[in-house]
Formats: structure tokens, sequence, C-alpha cells
């Protein structure tokens, strides 16, 4: 009950600290989707460029991501801007990791039988390698998307807004009210994203993949 009546507050302005955690997840995600898509297709191209890229991705996954905030505030201040800049590389890694792995995976002589067949390049692009890579670069964007929303409560720390903010004032009150009214809608934000990621990357998954993974899961 507290919780609620803490939401239904006019003064704590629930819907304008939900409508800015969404934006600052939504343009976070859309970026990282955008820059992990072009940077994977541009290092499948070369052996040495993706060794370089998966190495370089797994080592920016291992800083923590208020070590990005801090580090942008004397280019960015305070506020969304060094949020969105920490949040998207936070995401850039598993959706470029996956955008390689998928490109790289596809059976050269699936192309090739592809070409003998008269495919021209546009029809393999469409019809084999999009298909092929869409799973894969679906589990990597639902990767990635799960991780901003769930880290973009840390942006409240350098001025941003969201629900980070309930949190930190909760933490800095000793008030569990406040720590929940943020931290509920977050978990249950992630698990939406999480269910419809999930959904999505089944629907891209070609019908004779899946066949496939059931049938090896069952020789398991």
């Amino acid at each position: 009950m507290d919780i609620i009546q803490f939401i239904a507050d006019p003064h704590h302005h629930f819907l304008r600290t939900t409508l800015e955690y969404l934006q600052i997840c939504g343009i976070s995600i859309a970026l990282a989707i955008v820059i992990g898509i072009v940077l994977g297709i541009a290092v499948s191209r070369s052996t040495i460029a993706g060794f370089i890229a998966v190495n370089l991705s797994g080592l920016l996954r291992a800083i923590p991501v208020l070590a990005f905030l801090i580090a942008a505030l004397p280019l960015l201040g305070t506020g969304d801007p060094p949020a969105l800049v920490a949040l998207v590389v936070l995401g850039i890694p598993p959706i470029l990791l996956n955008t390689y792995t998928g490109i790289r995976g596809i059976d050269p002589a699936t192309i090739d039988a592809a070409r003998g067949m008269g495919m021209t390049l546009r029809q393999i692009l469409i019809r084999i390698q999009v298909p092929l890579v869409l799973p894969v670069l679906a589990a990597g964007i639902r990767t990635a998307a799960i991780q901003i929303i769930a880290t973009a409560t840390l942006a409240s720390y350098i001025g941003a807004g969201g629900y980070g903010v309930y949190i930190v004032n909760g933490v800095k009150l000793f008030d569990n009210t406040q720590i929940l009214a943020g931290a509920i809608p977050v978990a249950l934000l992630a698990m939406i994203i999480e269910v419809l990621m999930s959904w999505l990357q089944h629907l891209l998954t070609p019908k004779g993949l899946q066949v496939q993974a059931i049938a090896e899961f069952s020789k398991a």
C-alpha cells in the first residue's frame, strides 16, 4: 500500500519518471543496435579486425558502467548525455559479437550452392544470410536490452532522470518504499523485454533450424 500511495502521489512525478527512464533506455538500445550491427558487419570481413573487435568487446564488458559514467563527465557534463554514452557502450558488445558470429557462422558451402542455383547477391542476402543471422542477432539485442534496462538506474548518480532517482534517494533516506518504487518497475520492464525478445527470437528462427535444435536436444 505504501508503494501504491507513493506512485499515486503527484509530488513524486511517477509518470514523468517512467517516461524519462523509457526514453533513456530506448535511445540507448536503438543506438547500440545500429552501431553494433554496423561494426559487426564491418569486422566480419576481416579475421584480424574480428579478433580485435571480439577481444575489445570483452574488455569493455569487464569495465564497470560507473567508470564509463565518470569518464564521460568531463566531456559531456551531467545529465542524460553521459548516461546515454555509457549505456550505449554497454549495449554494443553483445550485439557486435552476435552479428559477427552470425555472419561468420554461415557455411560458405551454402552461399556457393545458392550462387550455383543462379541467385543474385541480393537474393542470397535476403533469402539466406539475413534469415540465418537474425535469430543470433535477436539474442544479442535481448542481452543488450536487459543489461541497459537493469543498469540505467546508475545514471541518476550523474544527474540523469528515471527510476534510479527513487533508488538513490531511498538509499540515502533509508526509505524502502522509494527503493521498491524504483526497483520493481525496472524488474518488471526487464522481464517484459526478456519475454518479448525471446518470442521474437523464436519467431525469427527458420523452421529448419528449430527442428534441428529440437532433434539435437532430444539426442542429448
